[in-house]
């Protein structure tokens, strides 16, 4: 079994170089929590072969997670399914890759991350084939479910392959990267799937996915590195446990974005779930070798960094909702123009991510966290604040604003995130990552559209749950009252991340040997 010892070691041997080069003038990175180099071997000559394919892997994940959106009104005329029917080609995707997240992150630690990484690739292939040849709602749902038993796979496993494949003077780069696909694969589904189902079918969005499956596939049995596989168990019931709260809870809240929140079926369901989950933190605290080892969370250094990408990922997905109605329907501009103003944060955070990683390579991952979230911040204050004549000048200024805030802040805040666990724990923390990037997507939107059409409605005196044809002051109210509450939850995010100076100083004070 792998060397098990705790990372935190070796910020001791860090920081003495750090002191030492302190005193020569020179200015090293800031320590990460991680392994000694010296007692590593050198770094694998695929190391970015090994990125190359992961971030495209994630990429198309993350892209089928939205690119379907787009297309629900052709599909629902084409299966002659109403939309809330169709809505779980979506829901159902999203709902699997959450429940079996943690289960795949643990199975990685146990079997070995490049295993179970090379298992996702093939099913999520063969899903997205048999997604492209679906004649009916029911086979596509089915296809949706095994796709996404694959993208849980790939996801859940991709940020410990590269943390352990890169060197910690390249990680935050490669981690940047692939922060990037994620964030692009999000942004870029619905363009991109309108341009599809306009120049050819709905079969081509999942159609699409199968040659660039097959191609990465046979690249990572050639490429990647071997993973380590240990001879500890997996716990079957917390799997049981957590998978039963997480697909009741989401199924409850899909359901309640469509029907009404205060059904008693859904509230039965929610409460269900929270009992369940709480079940399974109780089960989880008296098993030897659980599917999710809470002590993970002791790492205050760890806990603050997810809580703060938890918030972020929370508020970009206001962006989502709101750019299309506040580009096409209140300011009136042609799809083509709104598409090039929704490209601006996309293209602001590819170019960025990758930058902001390198950069904390350098300098550190804590000031550019704490710097990108004072971006954010403010880029929300700025779309609270535009209006129907608000230039496309300065409204481009401000979603870039958002575009590089985020970028900034999530390169370095994943490299965190992964550098402070021991390495036999990668499996579970990169799938409690991206467990939290989908949970944050997923009430995002719940918050953002409660808040919108809450605001909508008070102000309009009747119900609103739609755009109001005529009203854009109606929009804009819902609009401002959705984007000044996300302020409220970056700028927590602010707090948040200027804790971790305190949360480093008390982790080199409690190191064994400082």
């Amino acid at each position: 079994m792998e060397h098990q010892e705790p990372v935190q070691t070796e910020s001791v041997q860090t920081e003495s170089v750090q002191a030492k080069s302190t005193l020569t003038g020179s200015s090293p990175a800031e320590p990460v929590l991680i392994a000694s180099d010296s007692a590593k071997p050198a770094p694998n000559p695929r190391r970015w072969m090994t990125l190359r394919i992961v971030v495209l892997i994630t990429f198309m994940a993350c892209l089928d997670s939205s690119i379907v959106n787009i297309a629900l009104p052709i599909l629902s005329v084409r299966l002659n399914e109403p939309i809330s029917t169709i809505a779980w080609v979506v829901t159902s995707y999203l709902i699997v890759i959450c429940v079996l997240g943690l289960f795949y992150g643990r199975l990685g630690d146990i079997k070995g991350n490049t295993l179970i990484f090379k298992f996702g690739i093939a099913v999520f292939t063969c899903g997205s084939l048999f997604c492209g040849i679906s004649v009916n709602l029911i086979m596509l749902v089915i296809a949706r479910v095994i796709q996404a038993v694959g993208a849980a796979a790939t996801m859940a496993t991709s940020q410990g392959i590269l943390t352990q494949a890169f060197p910690p003077n390249e990680r935050g780069r490669a981690l940047g990267l692939n922060g990037t696909s994620v964030a692009l694969g999000s942004l870029i589904g619905p363009p991109l799937g309108g341009f599809i189902v306009y120049a050819l079918s709905w079969h081509f969005i999942f159609l699409i996915n199968v040659p660039i499956g097959i191609i990465a596939f046979i690249l990572a049995l050639r490429a990647l590195p071997k993973g380590n596989a240990s001879n500890e168990s997996l716990d079957l019931t917390g799997v049981f446990l957590f998978g039963l709260s997480t697909a009741l809870i989401f199924c409850a809240v899909g359901s309640g974005q469509n029907v009404n929140f205060l059904n008693p079926f859904v509230i039965s369901a929610i409460l269900a779930g929270i009992v369940l989950f709480a079940v399974f933190i109780l089960v989880e605290r008296r098993q030897s070798q659980p599917m999710l080892d809470l002590s993970i969370f002791n790492n205050p250094l760890y806990t603050i960094s997810v809580i703060c990408a938890f918030l972020v990922f929370l508020s970009m997905s206001s962006i989502n909702i709101l750019q299309p109605f506040y580009l096409q329907n209140a300011r009136g501009l042609h799809p083509f123009t709104a598409g090039l103003m929704m490209m601006t944060y996309p293209v602001i955070l590819a170019v960025a991510a990758p930058l902001s990683g390198s950069l904390s390579d350098k300098i550190g991952q804590k000031l550019p966290t704490l710097i990108g979230l004072c971006f954010s911040t403010i880029g929300y204050v700025g779309a609270a604040l535009m209006t129907v004549n608000t230039s496309l000048i300065l409204t481009g200024l401000v979603y870039g604003l958002l575009g590089l805030g985020n970028a900034i802040f999530i390169s370095p805040n994943t490299s965190l995130i992964m550098s402070s666990v021991p390495r036999h724990k990668l499996g579970v923390a990169g799938s409690i990552n991206a467990l939290n990037r989908n949970v944050g997507f997923v009430f995002g939107v719940l918050l953002a559209t409660t808040v919108l059409f809450s605001s909508m409605s008070a102000r309009y005196g009747q119900t609103v749950n739609t755009y109001v044809a005529g009203r854009p002051d109606l929009f804009i109210y819902g609009m401002r009252a959705t984007y000044l509450a996300v302020t409220g939850i970056c700028f927590l995010g602010v707090l948040l991340t200027a804790t971790r100076f305190f949360a480093w100083e008390k982790l080199k004070k409690n190191t064994p040997g400082q």
